[in-house]
């Protein structure tokens, strides 16, 4: 099964919208794993197993394990979605995009190093930079079209044949990338109104919402102007809101009663 039947399956299995993001931040775990060579792992693994319930998807960010040197860790921890809770699709958040030759190892990276279900790439250095992964058909290639982040219009919003640079993006994907049916677009939710001139362009591509939670991001603007006509469509990312709901020993209780939560306030607008 690919990553867009899996995660049309799993919309429709868990009712629920909700992608948790796994950015492990070691200084920001409870104090029991304090000492503990395989923190990250086991920490994660700990909020994977709590929220598993609550969600459509996980996301991991490869650079929050990179940077602590727990490649290793990474690779476990998709294992273990993989084995205790087949059916939830992972998306792995590493934004890749270079040079065709390149991206074939960034690509292999991703789906054969890590077994990702998915994984996100910036789109600009054209097509041929993203080609090896969008030539993967099972696996889901999520592009960067409208980011979450203060800076995302110095570029963004630049002026292409009389429109702004992310919805030439959202309208090549749907029309010349996706000929797989295995694309998805990130469109932040800080940028409600961004979201529903994506939507009207894209038609029923799913989206990968960052920006609920810390980055303040409103859940019922995000799902009045994006979800599609049957009430899905959507990924909504949420982090450090769920991960660090609680710093105690009930880190992975809280965390599982945030995703809960979000699942709910979502479903509250579908």
């Amino acid at each position: 099964m690919g990553f867009m039947q899996q995660l049309r399956r799993r919309w429709e299995q868990a009712g629920s919208l909700v992608c948790v993001g796994l950015d492990p931040e070691p200084a920001r775990f409870p104090a029991r794993f304090a000492g503990d060579a395989d923190a990250v792992f086991g920490f994660c693994r700990a909020i994977v197993d709590a929220t598993a319930p609550y969600v459509c998807a996980f996301k991991p960010q490869i650079a929050h394990f990179a940077a602590l040197g727990a490649e290793d860790a990474l690779a476990r921890l998709i294992a273990h979605v993989h084995a205790a809770h087949p059916g939830i699709p992972l998306i792995l958040d590493s934004k890749r995009g270079d040079i065709g030759s390149t991206a074939q190892h960034y690509a292999a990276e991703a789906f054969d190093r890590y077994r990702a279900d998915a994984v996100t790439v910036n789109p600009y250095l054209g097509r041929d930079s993203l080609q090896p992964f969008l030539d993967r058909a099972d696996k889901g290639v999520v592009v960067l079209c409208r980011t979450s982040n203060p800076g995302a219009g110095d570029l963004q919003d630049l002026r292409v044949g009389g429109r702004p640079l992310y919805q030439h993006v959202a309208g090549l994907v749907a029309r010349e990338w996706n000929a797989h049916g295995n694309c998805a677009l990130v469109v932040g939710a800080t940028w409600p109104a961004q979201l529903a001139e994506v939507r009207a362009i894209v038609g029923d591509l799913p989206f990968l919402v960052p920006g609920v939670g810390a980055q303040g991001g409103d859940v019922a603007a995000v799902v009045r102007n994006a979800k599609t006509a049957d009430g899905t469509g959507l990924i909504v990312s949420s982090s450090r809101a769920i991960l660090y709901a609680s710093q105690g020993d009930d880190f992975a209780a809280a965390a599982a009663a945030a995703a809960r939560a979000l699942r709910d306030q979502i479903n509250r607008y579908r």
